[in-house]
């Protein structure tokens, strides 16, 4: 059995953008010429379908693309080696409910909470950014005000 790698933002970014493309350049082309040889296009919902569905993969390119050059401009020389930030992992401990809890800080798209990959943009992110190991963050949630101190601090430099 062999295990599954877990892809990063920008693998699955990658991933979601050649399949799109393919599609742009391959599969709505083929639909649509197909649809046109049926004739009468006013009235042609499969002609209609795949003009929209054309419009929509551009559209989700064009996004994806400027989602890959936010994330390729990210200067990871530039982060902090010693405060959280981009990349960086933390273990947090729940204050009020003496819980542990770990998360990873990633962009809004990589971010996928039942993961623990926490996006800098999220309240809990937001109130992370620049701490160090032992700080104490409050966060307002909309279950009310919690409290974390962080545990232990891994920054993307200690990962390298």
């Amino acid at each position: 059995m062999s295990e599954e790698k877990e892809l990063t933002g920008k693998e699955k970014i990658l991933a979601e953008l050649k399949t799109l493309e393919y599609e742009f350049t391959v599969e709505l082309p083929r639909a649509l010429r197909t649809a046109a040889a049926l004739g009468d296009l006013s009235e042609n919902s499969e002609y209609k379908y795949a003009r929209e569905r054309q419009d929509y993969v551009r559209a989700r390119i064009r996004q994806l693309q400027q989602q890959m050059a936010k994330l390729s401009s990210i200067d990871l020389s530039r982060l902090p080696t010693d405060r959280a930030n981009y990349g960086s992992t933390l273990l947090l401990r729940d204050l009020d409910r003496d819980t542990e809890i770990t998360y990873r800080l990633v962009t809004p798209e990589e971010a996928d909470y039942e993961k623990g990959l926490l996006s800098t943009s999220s309240p809990i992110g937001k109130s992370l950014l620049n701490k160090e190991e032992g700080d104490e963050i409050k966060v307002q949630t909309p279950a009310g005000t919690r409290v974390f101190e962080i545990v232990k601090l891994t920054t993307i430099h200690d990962e390298e």
